[in-house]
Order: C-alpha cells, then sequence, then structure tokens
C-alpha cells in the first residue's frame, strides 16, 4: 500500500497538560484501552511507511458529531433521551471540554488528505483535525435544549474511568500540510444537527440507563469520547 489515510483519536493526548494539543508532544499519555488501540496504530502505520515506502497519514479527529452521528454516542443520544422526556446521564460536574467537530469539516481535512496521498510523496505524518475550541459538558447540554425546545433532565454520575478532562487540538500542522480551516462552530453546529434529527423516527437509546436495566452498560457508553 503506498497511500493510506488512517483514522486515529485524540484520546490518544489522554490528560496531557499542554494545550492546545500538538501532534509532536512527549508527554501525550492515553488513559483508557480505547486510546491505546489508536496509538498502536499510529506506531504500526509508522513501521509500515518506514519499511515499505509510501504516503501514510494518520488523522486525529477531535469529537466529530452532525447527521447520521452513532446513536450510542453522546450528542444523539442525549437528543434522543431528551426528546422522550427520559434524564441523560452527565458523568462529572459538567466542567470536562471537548473539542467538538462539525462533520463536514472533518469532511474537508480527510479529502485534503487524500489528495496529498495521492501525489505520491514518501512521507509519513499525524495530524490533528478538530475545532480548536473547547466546549463544556453543561454548554453541550444547554445548546442541545434550546435547539430541542425542551427543559432536560439531568442524571448526575460520578466521573468515568477512562475520560479525559479536556480535549483541544492545535491546527497549526493541518493549516500547514493541507490547507484545513474549520467552519463551523458548536453554537451553529448543534442546530443543524437538530433539523436532520428530528426527521428520524424516534427510536429507543441502543442501552439501558441506570434504573431502566443494566446500569453498568447504561454507564459504559453515556459520556461524550474524544471521537
Amino acid at each position: 500500500m503506498k497511500a493510506v489515510v488512517f483514522a486515529s483519536s485524540s484520546s490518544v493526548y489522554g490528560n496531557s497538560p499542554n494545550v492546545p494539543f500538538r501532534e509532536d508532544d512527549q508527554s501525550a499519555q492515553p488513559v483508557s484501552p480505547y486510546a491505546e488501540t489508536k496509538r498502536a496504530a499510529e506506531l504500526v502505520c509508522r513501521a509500515h511507511q518506514a519499511a515499505f515506502g509510501g504516503s501514510l497519514l494518520c488523522l486525529r479527529l477531535f469529537t466529530v458529531y452532525g447527521p447520521r452521528q452513532r446513536p450510542d454516542l453522546a450528542i444523539r443520544k442525549f437528543a434522543t433521551l431528551m426528546s422522550q422526556g427520559r434524564p441523560i446521564p452527565l458523568f462529572g460536574d459538567g466542567t470536562s471540554e471537548r473539542d467538538y467537530t462539525w462533520i463536514e469539516d472533518i469532511l474537508d481535512g480527510v479529502v485534503s488528505a487524500i489528495d496529498r496521498t495521492a501525489r505520491g510523496k514518501p512521507e509519513f505524518e499525524v495530524i490533528n483535525l478538530g475545532g480548536n475550541r473547547p466546549v463544556s459538558l453543561h454548554r453541550l447540554v444547554d445548546l442541545l435544549a434550546e435547539a430541542l425546545k425542551v427543559t432536560p433532565v439531568v442524571d448526575r454520575l460520578p466521573d468515568q474511568p477512562g475520560d479525559v478532562r479536556r480535549t483541544w487540538a492545535d491546527l497549526r500542522k493541518a493549516h500547514h500540510l493541507l490547507g484545513y480551516a474549520p467552519h463551523t462552530t458548536l453554537e451553529d453546529g448543534i442546530p443543524k444537527f437538530v433539523y436532520w434529527f428530528r426527521d428520524l423516527p424516534l427510536t429507543p437509546v441502543p442501552y439501558p440507563l441506570r434504573g431502566e436495566g443494566d446500569a453498568g452498560l447504561g454507564a459504559s457508553v453515556a459520556s461524550p469520547r474524544n471521537t
């Protein structure tokens, strides 16, 4: 394979104190099995490129959201629960932050990465694709509630193991190599997501919540992940 674009994750940075997160941050330490698998895959990609050449780009994606988001991920799951008048499980005190990135901005970066690998220049690069603007979990809930025109019911839960306090992408390398520049803020993206969401048939949340079956399953998927 001479041209590869691999989807990695902002999770690899763990709770690095250096923000925004730079691709060359040596203090990054994954804190979840998911993050470790992404970091391991990056190392495999680097070894493959070193051995066989070609163009190989690893894109670290930061909390992608938008139409067709998986139903078990936070924004769509919260929207479903709020629409049904059911409580949303909120891990921690709500001050954790994510660099939410609108799907069309991410796709612009992915297409630019594909175009770059097609030129055939031998290279290995790790590149952040994010929104460059961390937003708190409390703010996310407020924006969803406003767009859905509901009053959210919040089920507060302890911090979830493996979650990080903040993600925040440094986009200077992405801009330099890919011309990447996100345009959609969370304030603009959530109403667009809700416009799509309202046309869906109302379906159950795919996992039971606390008090509605197996509490462990609900706890394992109700917090916003990094990607």
